[in-house]
This record gives C-alpha cells, sequence and structure tokens, in this order.
C-alpha cells in the first residue's frame, strides 16, 4: 500500500496508523445524494428519482480481536469507542458517533455476529446542505461490517437495515430514499424508487450535462410541526379519497375529485399526485434523451412545491429564478424537504461555469448571502476494497 493514501485531500493512512498504531486493511466509501425530482411522494407511497454524487463518506478500517469498536472521526478531530456488547446513545459531541452505534445496534437485533474493528471516517459532504451525509455515514458503516464479518446482506437489504438504524437509533423519520440511492447509484444514472413495493429501476442519464446544486445557506427549517402537518393533509386527502395513500390518486381522478376537498388539503394534494406523475414522465422523458421535457417537469415540479405545497422561501425560489433564466439550463427546482437547502439545476457542461458565475453574482445581490454551488455528477453506490 502506498504510503501516501490521499482521501479528501489528507494522507489519511497515516493518521490511521498514527491513531490505531497499525495499517488500514480496507476502505469503504457510500456516496450522498441529490434528489432530481418527486419531492415529499415518498410517504405517499410515490416515486422518487435521485441521483449518487461525487460526494461521499470514506472509512478506513481494520478487523479487531475483541469486541470493541473504536472510531476516530477526522471532520471533528474526535475519537470515540464502544463495546459490541453494550451499545448506547452517543450524546452532544460524541453524536457523530451515533450512525455508526445505530447500524451496530441494528445488525446484531437482527441476528447478525459482528467482530470489533478500528475504523478512521472522513467527509467531504457538506453538512446542512440536505446532500444525505448521514445515509452515507449508515451505508459506509455496515459496507465495512460485510467485510469484515462476512455478512451475507444485499444492497436493498443494506439499505433498509440503515433506515431502521436512522429511525429507530438516531430517531429521524426519514424515508427509504437516501439509504437506497447511497446503496444502489450507479454512475451515469439515476434511480427511479417506487416507495411502496421498494422496486428500482436505474435510469440513463445524458452525457454532456452537470447537475448544478447550489446551497441557499438558508438552513432547513424544516420544523417537525410543518413536515407533519404536510404529512396529515396528504393522509387526510387519501382518507377523504378513499385510497390507502394519494401514489393511487391519478391526475385524471383528482381533477374529478379535487371538490370534495377543503381547499388547503386540495392544494396539498394536488401537488403529490401530479408530482408523481412528473417523475413518471420524467423517466420517460431521459430514456428518450429528451433534456428539455426533462427540464420543463423540473421547473413545473417547483412551482408546485412553491404554489400548492407551500415549502419554498423567498431565497429559494429567487435561486431558482436565476438558474432557470440561464442560456444551458434546462431546469431548475427545490431539492430536499423544504424550507430552505439547495435548489438543483440540469446544466449543459459548456455552460456551467458562466452559470456558476452569473449565481455566485445575481444571487448575493439580490439577498445578501453568499452560496455555495457544486457541480456534481451521478456515481455508484457504496463500495469496498481491500488495501
Amino acid at each position: 500500500m502506498s504510503s501516501q493514501m490521499v482521501i479528501h485531500g489528507k494522507p489519511l493512512d497515516q493518521k490511521f496508523a498514527q491513531v490505531f498504531g497499525a495499517k488500514p486493511e480496507f476502505l469503504a466509501r457510500a456516496p450522498g445524494r441529490v434528489n432530481l425530482i418527486g419531492e415529499h411522494t415518498d410517504y405517499n407511497d410515490g416515486w422518487v428519482m435521485p441521483i449518487a454524487i461525487d460526494y461521499d463518506i470514506c472509512i478506513l478500517l481494520r478487523k479487531r480481536a475483541d469486541q470493541v469498536i473504536k472510531l476516530y472521526s477526522e471532520n471533528y478531530q474526535d475519537q470515540d469507542q464502544f463495546n459490541l456488547s453494550d451499545i448506547r446513545h452517543a450524546e452532544n459531541e460524541k453524536s457523530w458517533s451515533n450512525y455508526v452505534r445505530g447500524v451496530t445496534d441494528v445488525l446484531q437485533k437482527s441476528g447478525f455476529k459482528l467482530t470489533g474493528m478500528d475504523a478512521l471516517i472522513s467527509g467531504n459532504i457538506p453538512q446542512g446542505a440536505g446532500l444525505s451525509s448521514s445515509a452515507a455515514m449508515e451505508m459506509a458503516t455496515i459496507t465495512a461490517f460485510k467485510t469484515l464479518a462476512g455478512l451475507d446482506i444485499d444492497p436493498a437489504k443494506s439499505a433498509l437495515l440503515c433506515q431502521r438504524a436512522e429511525n429507530e437509533f438516531v430517531g429521524m423519520r426519514c424515508g427509504i430514499m437516501d439509504q437506497f440511492i447511497s446503496s444502489l447509484g450507479n454512475e451515469n444514472h439515476a434511480l427511479l424508487i417506487d416507495c411502496r413495493s421498494l422496486d428500482y429501476q436505474l435510469v440513463p442519464l445524458p452525457q454532456g450535462v452537470s447537475m448544478v446544486v447550489v446551497n441557499s445557506m438558508v438552513p432547513h427549517k424544516l420544523v417537525n410541526s410543518a413536515y407533519n402537518e404536510r404529512r396529515e393533509q396528504c393522509e387526510a386527502g387519501a382518507k377523504a379519497l378513499g385510497v390507502k395513500a394519494l401514489r393511487d390518486v391519478s391526475v385524471e381522478m383528482f381533477s374529478a375529485r379535487e371538490k370534495e376537498l377543503p381547499e388547503l388539503t386540495a392544494r396539498r394534494c394536488r401537488h403529490v399526485v401530479t408530482e408523481d406523475q412528473r417523475v413518471l414522465d420524467s423517466v420517460e422523458a431521459l430514456k428518450k434523451g429528451d433534456l428539455q421535457k426533462f427540464g420543463l417537469l423540473m421547473n413545473a415540479s417547483h412551482q408546485s412545491m412553491r404554489d400548492w405545497f407551500e415549502i419554498t422561501v423567498p431565497e429559494i425560489d429567487i435561486l431558482v429564478e436565476i438558474q432557470q433564466q440561464q442560456a444551458g439550463c434546462f431546469g431548475a427546482r427545490m431539492t430536499g424537504g423544504g424550507f430552505g437547502g439547495c435548489t438543483v439545476a440540469l446544466v449543459r457542461d459548456e455552460a456551467v461555469q458562466s452559470h456558476v458565475d452569473v449565481v455566485n453574482s445575481l444571487y448575493p445581490a439580490k439577498t445578501g448571502i453568499t452560496p455555495e454551488v457544486y457541480i456534481l455528477h451521478a456515481k455508484n453506490g457504496a463500495n469496498i476494497q481491500a488495501l
């Protein structure tokens, strides 16, 4: 092994030897994600279409002979450890380790026999940008254990176990999308996920385009009350329409029956019903290489989130408008849960630099906020290599 294994710009194998007194045996990695289209459809049993991105969590690791999990976080410059026989919730400044603890706990409760390990964790996924560093940490952890302990777990089952860790141990009631795409992502492809059946299919992305993701720097104000309120409104609409979930309502059926619903409930349901259709239409557009159509669907998705689901904020709307108006941009929309966070735009490669320059100029002029811009491409899901 080279003595200069540079990960995220640092020789982390040397750091591993310094912290643990030995060389790492494996490198596990798992990517973050950005959702191209399909927002707030997941808990309505609908469809989503994310990509795995070229920002990731990497874990350098080696097997231990005992039952101890020793961790070092390069990002936090901090160490933590726990025993496989006594996994508890870490508090305060050690809370970064709860994703590892949670996956470990769920694996053992599912009957898998684990082994101790030394692990150095490093990530370059921007935190708080809604690019799912937590799911990447979980997927990198389960990928490490699968190799160290010889566990036979397929990628879809891995995602479900990691989701369970985040739901039950970390305490975040997330859907399945983030873990699924981090596990099953594929280079140059998006992933269509059916959130009811968990069926999935790869959707080819055309060459010559990039995803320009812009962090509005408005922190997610996705307070539980607003999220739960939207969820309750969707459930009330489904009940009133006599279906299990809004995914069972076609656009035609909704148009015929929306007057049966209270006006606010109808607006919420209109977003979900039309967003599901936009996801399915997007798949067909991408399969045909029709970027114009896909871009229009992205634009329509944003308008729906803004006007009907009411989860955007003024800064996000300004940012999307700036991006949509630029040459070489097929479409742009907010991505993620809403009330802040990021936008995503599909941009021709030759127009990316001018696109970034305009965003960096106009957005601060209009809002007084300096954004962060990431140029992203679809990458492979979680993997591990021997060193």
